[in-house]
């Protein structure tokens, strides 16, 4: 007995938790897989540099056959209880959706079965908890049971729908935990017989992936044959058909140019290339209405459930099909409710939740706000426009410029302050400017192009371009843009084109000067950051504000749970409502995304690409806009705003929010003292408070960049005398301590003491400070520990070096 409670955690797996789950009829090789870590750690920003956290791992995780998880078992060492790992088995369980949470300690097992999954006692109720011993671990049909349960999976039929396999390539893809979530709970609620699903899925996170894996699971068991995917954008089909979907290979096919050809199986199309706009000629109904078994709307949150346009109609025509919803912003507002048509989200993954997992990039934020925008704009008695023309006395604000009112000077200052930003961090990040409208794309292009470097656009024509949908050669812009390996263009304008479905993986700063009303539209446009490319160093992105737009990171609606507010049909045709006055959402020109007012657009091309605007053009448009040029213009305000643990956007300073997070901590001075002084590394420490949402490297610019990290602590929470890191360095000087060692050996202290003086206490702790100048000069880094007798002896030196650092504390 005391030699089993001397076995590591590992052990215990080892020699008992695996045998015993073997023993019970699973498969090692393809039923059980250890230590499976399924996030990739949130990523941490400190300035200009991130470190990730924490992976989430399970020891354990048992699968009826790949990506159809029955079970997650956590172990702990002999010491705890047979239950101790049961509240982190219900976790991960809970966050993985798998129906049966294990706790073992290699005596036996605890069994809790989720949502009542579990057999049925004699009394005919369902066993919530029980325990096992060793050589009676659940069988897989005792487990596939459970999951059936949980599942609702009733008949043989949708037991058989739900096993069909996924598709896996030669480069060992495999769905990340949310994707298998997504699309277990797709198939599964199609072999239940439902046939309006709404996936939410926050952009970045591979929605096409698991609309692919969702088409080949359904199409290869033969329950779906034919089918549709739609979507508003041709870079969305394109992107499509040369991605995931390119292993359908020849069964797949997409419509250009109103050209049916009913010989395919799995279908691409925009929905503007299967209408004609005259319900008599609409291509799409030269198939059948029962054609297609199953439809998958793309961004579905852009038209498909109002009953006036184009999208509604194709999905009424093909409404025997199984529809399918993806998006990662459903629109529900007054008139118009994606819930209302799709039903309740079978599946949501938030942006939250994708930052917290590492799987999306974390962003900061600076605000900007001029005098104009803050006080607005009131013209002088008998000021005139550049043509000469009386401007209307009245105020001005921020709804009013670049939509009626030009002011020269307030187009050149954004346009200096992105630059001037980009200079200062990194003039080749690839840009986004989102603007008021196309003209004011143009006029933005013009002045960022006074304020670009010179060796830069001496280089390319391509620095700063426009991508808007009026322009042909903006596809070929958008296409550079959004390739990592294309330098460029760096900088893109736009208006509407490029807020959703561009792929732009690399873009590292969106610049947002146009007004916001609707949050669906403010959550894609933020969308347009948040993928991760490490290969490229992509892992955080930048918001520059200069219309308080990010005050809608502060709603409720922002990233919580979609709710249905649009109330059911009366008398009244609410669908009639072109602008919704509580979103202030306009209507979009389906085709190239940019606004039009107060009109539904009629198209007179047949365009297959989906970019350019028709023949005809609205029946009414925006009023001839005013040009102004004379006006005092400045910046009244700037300000810094980071994520903090919880991915909220900090309120306070970050002096302030980093006090209250320190005294959380640490409830006193001294507390903090003993702690730091017991540290056999300060990294630890400092680790562990950022892991919590404290920024130090923001504070250090706030405060003082030459303190020392202890200091900057103490001197925050504690109001502490502080000392800087060159101070600290000369006073350890002073008292001449290591006269105990070699020459060689002080010349490494005196050399680690000025590194310290440089960069701060972290580096020296660190190994591989041997290997830097001017210390790798004295030695390799096993001569240098040998100068100390060993490694274990240079580590001892490292901890005197810091307590004499620190000795004054």
């Amino acid at each position: 007995m005391d030699s089993k409670k001397s076995l590591s955690e590992r052990d215990i797996i080892t020699k008992y938790i695996l045998p015993a789950i073997e023993q019970s009829g699973w498969n090692k090789q393809s039923q059980i897989r250890e230590e499976v870590t399924f996030t990739a750690g949130r990523i941490f920003v400190k300035g200009k540099k991130t470190k990730r956290g924490e992976k989430k791992r399970a020891d354990i995780i048992i699968y009826y056959k790949p990506n159809i998880p029955v079970a997650v078992v956590e172990a702990k060492d002999n010491t705890h209880t047979v239950g101790a790992g049961m509240q982190q088995a219900l976790e991960y369980s809970g966050t993985l959706d798998i129906p049966v949470a294990i706790s073992s300690n290699g005596d036996g097992f605890v069994i809790q079965y989720r949502k009542n999954c579990g057999p049925h006692g004699a009394d005919g109720k369902a066993i919530v908890s029980e325990n096992a011993d060793l050589e009676h671990f659940p069988t897989p049909d005792e487990l596939w049971s459970c999951y059936k349960h949980y599942n609702g999976l009733a008949s043989k039929e949708e037991e058989d729908t739900s096993l069909c396999s996924y598709y896996f390539d030669s480069t060992g893809r495999a769905p990340r935990y949310y994707q298998r979530i997504a699309i277990n709970r797709t198939v599964e609620a199609i072999a239940r017989g439902q046939n309006r699903i709404l996936l939410v899925m926050a952009t970045g996170t591979g929605k096409t992936y698991a609309a692919f894996q969702i088409i080949y699971r359904l199409w290869k068991a033969c329950c779906k044959k034919r089918i549709l995917y739609l979507a508003d954008r041709n870079n969305l089909i394109t992107q499509t058909k040369k991605g995931d979907f390119k292993h359908f290979k020849d069964k797949c096919h997409i419509i250009r140019h109103k050209h049916i050809d009913k010989s395919y199986e799995i279908y691409l199309a925009l929905y503007q290339g299967l209408t004609n706009y005259d319900e008599e000629t609409d291509a799409y109904k030269q198939f059948s209405p029962d054609f297609f078994d199953l439809i998958i709307v793309d961004e579905c949150h852009r038209g498909s459930v109002d009953e006036d346009k184009a999208w509604h109609k194709i999905l009424s025509y093909f409404s025997s099909a199984t529809q399918i919803g993806m998006t990662a912003t459903p629109k529900e507002t007054k008139a118009l409710s994606n819930i209302e048509y799709f039903g309740e989200p079978i599946y949501t993954y938030s942006l939250k939740q994708g930052i917290d997992d590492g799987f999306l990039a974390p962003y900061k934020v600076l605000r900007v706000g001029m005098n104009i925008d803050l006080e607005g704009y009131r013209p002088e008695r008998g000021k005139t426009d550049i043509d000469g023309e009386l401007i209307e006395d009245r105020l001005y604000n921020t709804k009013d410029f670049d939509r009626n009112i030009v002011i020269d000077e307030r187009t050149e200052l954004v346009a200096r302050k992105i630059m001037e930003y980009l200079t200062n961090s990194d003039p080749m990040a690839k840009t986004i400017v989102f603007c008021v409208d196309i003209e004011h794309a143009e006029r933005m292009r013009q002045a960022l192009l006074k304020y670009a470097p010179q060796e830069i656009t001496a280089r390319s024509d391509k620095y700063i371009v426009r991508i808007t949908g009026d322009d042909p050669v903006a596809k070929g812009y958008l296409e550079d843009f959004i390739n990592p390996e294309q330098k460029f263009p760096v900088i893109a304008t736009t208006s509407k084109l490029m807020s959703t479905g561009t792929d732009a993986q690399t873009c590292r700063v969106i610049c947002l000067d146009e007004n916001i009303g609707s949050m669906t539209e403010f959550k894609q446009i933020i969308g347009r950051g948040t993928r991760i490319n490490e290969e490229y160093g992509k892992q955080y992105f930048t918001i520059i504000d200069f219309r308080n737009v990010t005050d809608k990171f502060a709603d409720k609606d922002f990233d919580g749970a979609p709710v249905r507010i649009k109330e059911s049909k009366q008398d009244d045709k609410l669908s009639e409502e072109i602008i919704d006055e509580g979103t202030g959402e306009e209507q979009i020109d389906p085709v190239t995304g940019e606004e039009v007012e107060f009109t539904e657009v009629v198209y007179g091309n047949d365009d297959p690409d989906g970019y350019e605007l028709g023949e005809e053009t609205p029946s009414y448009g925006p009023k001839p806009k005013l040009y102004v040029n004379g006006v005092d213009v400045s910046i009244l305000s700037e300000r810094k705003q980071y994520l903090d643990a919880d991915g909220r956007l900090i309120t306070t300073s970050v002096k302030e929010y980093c006090k209250t997070g320190i005294l959380t901590s640490y409830r006193s001075l001294d507390n903090f003292l003993q702690t730091w002084n017991d540290a056999e590394k300060k990294r630890a420490i400092i680790e562990e408070l950022e892991n919590q949402g404290i920024i130090f490297e923001e504070l250090k610019d706030e405060i003082k960049n030459d303190l020392d990290i202890f200091d900057l602590i103490c001197h925050i929470a504690w109001d502490a005398p502080a000392l800087t890191r060159k101070e600290r360095a000369e006073n350890v000087r002073k008292r001449n301590y290591w006269t105990k060692y070699g020459d060689k050996a002080r010349k490494v202290l005196d050399a680690l003491l000025d590194k310290y003086a440089q960069t701060g206490i972290e580096e020296i702790e660190d190994m591989k400070v041997l290997t830097v100048d001017p210390i790798k000069e004295i030695g390799t880094p096993a001569e240098i520990v040998n100068l100390f007798g060993g490694k274990q002896q240079y580590l001892q030196a490292i901890r005197e070096l810091e307590a004499e650092i620190y000795s004054a504390a």
